[in-house]
């Protein structure tokens, strides 16, 4: 399991990289795979309202009124109807990729089990809104489909009798049975939409909505596709007849070849047995647990900065329990809590500067402590000895181990954004480094969802704790990169180097 992680990860990275090149950080589709099946969903959702008011529900009216949107009306329900057709096949493709990405960045055991919990059965759900709309157009392709899947269903032993029947021929197939479906195909997609709140309500600012340039991009790509290649039926349903070809839509109907060559019943077992093993993901194996953050009641004035930075909706505010005068506390939701860090970064009493007692912040974790940070700073500054002296605060998994060395010495923590801005003023104003640098995941791609977005707030004075004006940001440079871009990363200290040469070094600033 850990080989194939590794395999993919290093696929979608590599991946992410070219991509970047083209689009950009921020508007990098792998980086954005979440919130583009929102957008897709929604786009959907649109399309599909608009085209239902020009619908038949009769069963005997479907098909005509369908080719009234395609052909006569084609400049708005034709067009309607194909972006309807190609977000649905995008909202597959991306949610697909978007399951592979997180099991690759192992973004599923432990406590974050339940976005991905709730993801799965998701899949069911935007497999059920497809397909019930491929019935509803009644051509020759919902023939083929509503014949398959009725047969299919039969292998289960729920019905009493073969669901199958209705579509011996003409004379047996009911209005009553297509409104089913069309009440399927409306109320689905109500449920989708219900499991998909409920699987970003761990995640405080769940990122629903791509960034403006790669939506609007995007929107344009969806209405060319529309007029180059509109959606067409194919024929109208004869159940006194068998379909000799059909054009499938593999996005959809990949299983339904599947049954001409697996039996029913097997084909459940296989699909059933995929999504219990795909539920299982997040224990297999079992991730071995980290001490959450912890809160000093001695140190917490009730400020909410935490509250306000936890990705994870993991801190609350609680009324105060130690009778000091301050309306609330921080409280820690355990399960909730992802040991990221980032809530100590918040806190204003993070701060390497306090001498007069022991450097224990309101919140922090128990195995980084921010006192710990402060002796690792001033170890890593010791051992430095090039002509320009670079202190590198880096995520864990921002891959930054490689810019160790004598002019840079790196000191890793499981986010970036838990480094409090005071740090840098620190290494800094003490004249411990001639230069700092922040090395993170790639922007809007943070393992622990906003540490960049958080850091580069703070530096630049629009987010508490505010970096002091007083640094210099001549001396200060930020590294936003994927794990497998050691080289630009090497490349981006090597540059950084140089630039600090043209300045005074820390002794001489000192000795004026």
């Amino acid at each position: 399991m850990a080989a194939l992680k590794r395999f993919l990860r290093t696929l979608f990275l590599r991946w992410e990289a070219v991509l970047e090149l083209a689009f950009g950080q921020q508007n990098n589709p792998v980086v954005n795979l979440g919130a583009l099946g929102w957008y897709f969903f929604w786009i959907a959702a649109g399309t599909g309202i608009y085209l239902y008011i020009f619908f038949d529900t009769g069963i005997t009216n479907a098909y005509a009124s369908v080719e009234y949107m395609t052909h006569d009306q084609w400049y708005a329900a034709g067009v309607m109807r194909s972006l309807h057709r190609y977000s649905s096949d995008a909202l597959v493709v991306v949610v697909f990729l978007h399951i592979l990405r997180e099991f690759s960045l192992d973004r599923l055991r432990g406590r974050r089990f339940f976005a991905w919990i709730t993801g799965v059965p998701t899949l069911w759900l935007i497999y059920i809104c497809g397909i019930s709309g491929y019935w509803l157009i009644w051509d020759k392709l919902a023939q083929y489909i509503a014949i398959a899947t009725t047969e299919w269903l039969d292998t289960l032993p729920f019905f009493g009798e073969p669901i199958a029947n209705n579509f011996l021929n003409s004379t047996t197939l009911g209005n009553r049975f297509f409104t089913l479906m069309v009440f399927i195909h409306i109320f689905a997609p109500l449920f989708l939409l219900f499991l998909m709140w409920l699987h970003i309500q761990r995640h405080a600012r769940g990122r629903v909505n791509p960034p403006r340039s790669l939506a609007v991009g995007t929107a344009i790509t969806l209405l060319a596709l529309s007029l180059v290649y509109p959606a067409v039926s194919q024929g109208p349903a004869d159940l006194d007849t068998v379909p000799a070809t059909l054009q499938l839509d593999w996005f959809y109907l990949l299983a339904y070849p599947l049954l001409d060559v697996v039996p029913g019943g097997k084909l459940w077992l296989i699909l059933v047995g995929g999504t219990l093993f795909l539920a299982l993901l997040p224990w297999v194996p079992p991730l071995k647990p980290t001490p959450v953050a912890v809160v000093s009641l001695d140190n917490c004035n009730g400020c909410g900065r935490c509250v306000e930075d936890c990705p994870f909706s993991a801190i609350t505010m609680e009324p105060r329990s130690d009778g000091l005068a301050f309306d609330t506390q921080a409280v820690v939701l355990a399960d909730n809590c992802m040991s990221c860090g980032i809530c100590a970064g918040a806190c204003p009493t993070s701060t390497p500067f306090r001498r007069a007692r022991e450097l224990i912040p309101g919140i922090e974790l128990p195995d980084h402590s921010i006192a710990g940070l402060r002796e690792k700073t001033v170890a890593a500054a010791a051992r430095l000895n090039g002509a320009r002296r670079v202190v590198v605060y880096a995520c864990e998994k921002a891959g930054a181990e490689v810019l160790g060395g004598p002019d840079a010495q790196v000191i890793t923590m499981p986010c970036v954004a838990m480094l409090p801005p005071a740090f840098i003023d620190f290494a800094l104003s003490r004249r411990l480094a001639d230069g700092v640098m922040l090395a993170g995941c790639a922007e809007g791609d943070c393992y622990f969802r906003l540490g960049d977005e958080w850091t580069r707030q703070r530096l630049a004075g629009q987010r508490d704790p505010y970096l002091r004006s007083r640094v210099p940001r001549e001396r200060l440079v930020t590294s936003w990169l994927p794990a497998v871009s050691t080289r630009r990363r090497q490349h981006a200290l090597s540059q950084f180097i140089d630039a600090l040469r043209a300045l005074p070094t820390a002794d001489n600033e000192r000795t004026r």
